[in-house]
């Protein structure tokens, strides 16, 4: 019966994340990782230092999967939904290990249904990576605990940290914290030589790209935004993702969930009867280094190392669904009902949130699919006004002939506006929306506009055969956009 049930959470959690992969259009980030993969290997490993904030384990294994897959949005996002649903089962293990079937199915549950663990699922980037390797470190890490002798479990822990540690910096604030409490319990220097081997050498192999990487501070937008802010953002997010209908209702009920999973864990841990000691004993390691990873990244942020967003740290999320499914297995001995339905009810709510989510384009990631379909058949060459200025990778995706027009002025029949709003994170969009549009030149009219959820669009259009040269305008935003060339292909 637990296999049988074990497999419907699985497969629930595995249609959740593949089912709706082309829902919403790909937005910058991802762009840029279609753009990347889209090189040969080797050039797209030149191009991750000066493009990205991250190691480049995500991108190599997506650029493997992608000679397959294709470079589709289903094709690009399947690896992470792959990803993601293999969480389900590691967190299961996690959960057995720490108080047995009931636990272990309770957790896979969380996770399966965890609106954003699915959104993360469901994007072509490496956070799905970094919550998989985050939870299969924790679960080899206390395997190692429980025979430090033993140099394949060593070994075993290592090699996930160092993938770990390739996947994501941040990675580091649970990996440093693993080793050094094996480091403390190992008998000798040959396993701690097993254990610390392959992360320090991934460590030592990274730091010179961590170092070029965080002189260009691609990432530099996250602190634009005050930290308290984030971090009151990320339990709600943790619960219930980034948006969600009756937002206020889901996260009640998620959180009263959580909160009555995580009392039935402190109680398991405050019983003094031997039974299941191991258990207990698993449970409070893991509950500890969970806090302090996230507390290592909280102290960075306020050392003046501030990167520190929900999907930085979405490795916790798992563990935390870990430990909250086993304090839900611990009620559950005593009172099965409310049990029962606390799960039952962080449950639904994840999924309100996810179809709500699938539903609403308001909720979803910036729409530049949509916003080009607004732009309507390309017969003819057209200047594009586009905010925010880095339009250009986004609109390539789905418009490979657009490129860079050089000012200082432009002859075309046709100026169209395209205008997505940036974003504080966490935040619905709120793209411009003018009243009374200014023409970009005498005898330019307005043949079309277009007011979609997260976008704008204006399309302008010059009535006489030749129109007169026009000089570079703002964007809709009134600030300066990235002026664009597209010619029908």
């Amino acid at each position: 019966m637990s296999a049988r049930a074990l497999g419907l959470v699985v497969a629930a959690g595995a249609a959740l994340r593949f089912a709706t992969l082309d829902t919403q259009s790909l937005w910058y980030d991802e762009a840029v990782t279609a753009q990347l993969l889209r090189m040969d290997l080797a050039g797209m490993l030149r191009a991750i230092p000066d493009s990205e904030s991250s190691p480049p384990l995500y991108y190599v294994l997506a650029w493997l999967w992608t000679q397959v897959s294709g470079f589709g949005e289903v094709g690009l996002r399947s690896l992470s939904a792959l990803l993601g649903t293999a969480t389900i089962g590691v967190v299961w293990a996690l959960g057995r290990r720490l108080g047995g079937d009931r636990a272990g199915l309770a957790a896979a549950a969380l996770v399966a249904f965890n609106p954003m663990l699915v959104w993360f699922s469901q994007e072509a980037r490496a956070y799905a990576l970094l919550a998989l390797l985050g939870a299969l470190s924790a679960l080899l890490w206390l395997r190692a605990l429980e025979q430090p002798r033993a140099a394949g479990r060593l070994l075993a822990w290592g090699a996930i940290a160092a993938l770990a540690l390739a996947t994501h910096y941040y990675a580091a604030f649970l990996v440093a914290p693993q080793a050094l409490w094996l480091v403390l319990r190992v008998p000798g220097r040959r396993e701690r030589v097993a254990a610390l081997a392959l992360p320090l050498a991934a460590g030592a192999a990274l730091a010179p790209l961590a170092l070029g990487q965080r002189a260009n501070d691609t990432a530099a937008f996250i602190g634009a935004s005050p930290l308290l802010t984030r971090l009151a953002q990320l339990p709600k997010q943790f619960l219930v993702g980034y948006d969600a209908p009756v937002e206020s209702l889901l996260v009640a009920a998620s959180a009263l969930a959580v909160l009555a999973g995580f009392a039935g864990l402190a109680a398991l841990l405050a019983r003094r009867a031997s039974a299941r000691a191991r258990a207990r004993g698993d449970s409070a390691r893991l509950a500890a280094i969970t806090v302090v990873a996230v507390a290592l990244a909280v102290l960075a942020a306020l050392a003046g190392e501030d990167h520190l967003i929900t999907r930085n740290v979405l490795f916790a999320l798992p563990l935390a669904c870990a430990l909250a499914g086993t304090g839900l297995a611990a009620i559950a001995e005593a009172a099965a009902r409310p049990a029962a339905l606390a799960l039952g009810a962080a449950c639904a709510a994840g999924i309100v949130a996810v179809i709500g989510v699938a539903r609403s384009p308001d909720m979803q990631r910036d729409d530049w699919r949509a916003a080009v379909r607004a732009l309507g058949p390309i017969s003819s060459p057209r200047l594009i006004v586009a905010t925010p200025g880095s339009a250009l990778v986004a609109l390539r995706y789905y418009l490979p002939s657009i490129t860079t027009a050089t000012p200082p002025a432009f002859t075309t029949a046709e100026i169209d506006y395209v205008a997505l709003p940036v974003r504080s994170p966490g935040a619905r969009p709120q793209p411009p929306r003018p009243v009374q549009p200014v023409a970009p030149a005498a005898n330019y009219i307005l043949a079309g506009r277009t007011d979609g959820e997260t976008f704008t669009v204006l399309r302008w259009q010059a009535p006489a055969a030749a129109p007169e040269p026009v000089g570079p305008s703002p964007g809709l935003d009134g600030k300066a956009g990235a002026l664009l060339s597209l010619v029908p292909q």
